[in-house]
């Protein structure tokens, strides 16, 4: 089997624990940078998305500043041997403080409440066997 051609996955919290069930494997924190580069350094139909919100595609897009390339999605099974693939971590915590912005109008006075932060760190990930 050719190993050098096997798509890179992106995966959640959840398809994480789906591929990481067979196999050792290798994994490293990366900054976001990091996994800008890693994306970009593949073919856009060679990365896999293997989640289904579009917050997480957003924030790929967004924040590591990729062009929007509307990833094929795919459902997590097992990853291959030799395969790669980079994990966007969430963390949601509930907000230590809790500011509220008031809206007005002539017509409405409507409040915005932060209610939670939200963290994303990435991981990269090598199946090696």
């Amino acid at each position: 089997m050719d190993y050098t051609n096997l798509p890179l996955l992106l995966l959640d919290n959840s398809s994480l624990s789906n591929v990481l069930g067979v196999g050792t494997f290798k994994c490293e924190y990366l900054n976001f940078e990091e996994a800008k580069g890693i994306i970009e350094s593949y073919d856009p139909e060679s990365v896999l998305k293997c989640f289904s919100g579009a917050y997480l595609e957003s924030v790929i897009c967004d924040y590591l500043d990729i062009e929007n390339r509307h990833f094929e999605y795919v459902e997590p099974t097992e990853m291959a041997v030799n395969q790669h693939a980079i994990a966007f971590k969430v963390y949601i915590t509930p907000s230590g403080t809790q500011p509220i912005i008031k809206i007005k109008t002539p017509e409405y006075i409507s409040e915005a409440k932060k209610i939670q932060n939200i963290y994303i760190h990435c991981q990269y990930i090598h199946r090696e066997l």
